[in-house]
């Protein structure tokens, strides 16, 4: 395991000792509520209170990768507009827009369809008030209308395309132990040496798992992690699609199927960390359950495709010829980071593999490129 930070925030300091005494007063925790307080605290949170995006950051995702993820993202939604029968106008939401880079690369592939120029609103659903600093520069130049949420459920009606990428991840996880034929909550508490520690915590009610929890064979001491907050958006998404055409794309690392297995992970200055020891100074997220995704979907009436590797998603998009049509105007230096990046996000030793892409449509729509390709 990797170091946290030497350079301790102090506003982190007091975050830690703020769930002590909450601990103290009300008993432990669940992972989900120490997860949520040390992303989301007010000026102590991990996402509040810095820019953790780059190589001077904790982590790298997708579009700062390489030009190419946010390129073809972006004309991935220009199709789905077509498919919708290209309504005017059209919003186009990122959820947890990072630096805004995955957009400011898919306004640049817009230019290139004029109309859907012309008829694209975009909002960029982000409740950090570093980030949307960080999105607020890198748009300044955006010829489309751009707007900021704090929801997705604060964006304007009317017809809407998604993206998410890396925002699943991020959203606090329930992690459930199966103990003595019951599931029970995993909880953290304040450990023999005053420091942060896992314990378990009361029974979880069966009626609240997900059917596929109940089918599997979980030796003792399985922990099995499920996320309200992702099933909570889905819901939201489709009550808009019953009022509007709705397209949503989930991009994030995780399992095709549903599976036991402790993946809360922390990660700082790009090496993994211990995810209790400097709450709201490193990164925490846990493998995205997609076929939990997939079925909270279909449950509410939406088409659901895939889930695909992002390797095979990217490929089937068009990632090597747009990468040789950037070839043609690079200099050696460039024509090297442009391969370099093209080989990371689909390699499947890299992002290619363990990296996937949902989609979720109104019921109705054409299958979203590529999922209806043969």
């Amino acid at each position: 395991m990797g170091a946290a930070r030497k350079h301790h925030n102090p506003q982190s300091t007091l975050l830690a000792a703020r769930l002590k005494a909450r601990i103290a007063r009300d008993g432990p925790l669940s992972v989900a509520a120490f997860m949520e307080a040390c992303l989301a605290d007010t000026g102590a949170g991990y996402y509040t209170s810095r820019q953790p995006i780059g190589e001077a950051g904790d982590f790298i995702t997708a579009p700062e990768v390489s030009q190419m993820f946010g390129e073809l993202l972006g004309l991935w939604a220009v199709a789905v507009w077509q498919s919708m029968g290209e309504p005017r106008p059209v919003v186009v939401a990122e959820l947890g827009p990072g630096r805004g880079t995955l957009m400011a690369d898919s306004l640049r592939a817009w230019r290139s369809v004029p109309d859907f120029h012309a008829a694209v609103r975009i909002a960029l659903v982000e409740t950090s008030p570093v980030l949307r600093e960080a999105q607020q520069v890198g748009m300044h130049e955006a010829i489309a209308p751009v707007q900021w949420y704090g929801a997705i459920e604060d964006v304007p009606p009317g017809p809407l395309i998604v993206i998410a990428n890396e925002f699943v991840d991020a959203l606090p996880v329930r992690q459930l132990v199966w103990r003595d034929g019951v599931w029970r909550e995993r909880c953290v508490t304040i450990g023999r040496t005053g420091g942060f520690a896992f314990c378990e915590g009361r029974e979880v009610w069966s009626e609240g798992l997900r059917q596929a929890a109940h089918a599997l064979r979980a030796p003792e001491g399985s922990i099995l992690e499920v996320r309200p907050a992702a099933a909570a958006l889905i819901a939201a998404l489709a009550t808009r699609a019953r009022e509007a055409p709705l397209a949503a794309l989930f991009v994030d690392y995780g399992h095709t199927e549903t599976a036991c297995g402790d993946t809360l992970q922390a990660v700082s200055r790009h090496q993994f960390a211990d995810p209790l020891a400097a709450p709201g100074e490193v990164d925490l997220t846990a493998h995205v359950d997609f076929a939990a995704l997939k079925d909270v979907g279909l449950a509410h009436g939406l088409a659901a495709y895939g889930p695909m590797p992002q390797g095979e998603f990217l490929l089937k998009l068009g990632l090597e010829a747009r990468r040789d049509r950037l070839y043609e105007k690079a200099t050696p230096e460039q024509k090297a980071e442009l391969a370099s990046g093209a080989s990371r996000l689909v390699d499947p030793q890299a992002m290619g593999l363990l990296f996937k892409a949902l989609a979720l449509t109104s019921p109705g729509l054409a299958p979203p490129p590529p999922f209806g390709e043969i």
